[in-house]
């Protein structure tokens, strides 16, 4: 289960990643992937990429933040 959930959130991240351009909603969304995968890294005991993917969110998330709407 661990990894089917692991496929799917870092597929959701990367769509969500090629699709930035598309629009602000897009970026919200590469966030909450972003946070999908590093729960994902954490509980497979890749705490590292757990980590990586913990900063990658809040980076997303400033910029979701500071885009026009």
């Amino acid at each position: 289960m661990i990894t089917f959930y692991g496929v799917g959130a870092l597929s959701f991240m990367m769509l969500m990643y090629a699709l930035e351009g598309r629009g602000r909603n897009f970026i919200g969304a590469f966030a909450l992937g972003c946070v999908l995968s590093s729960v994902y890294g954490f509980i497979s005991g890749a705490w590292p990429f757990g980590v990586v993917e913990a900063v990658w969110s809040v980076i997303a998330l400033r910029r979701f933040l500071r885009t026009e709407r």
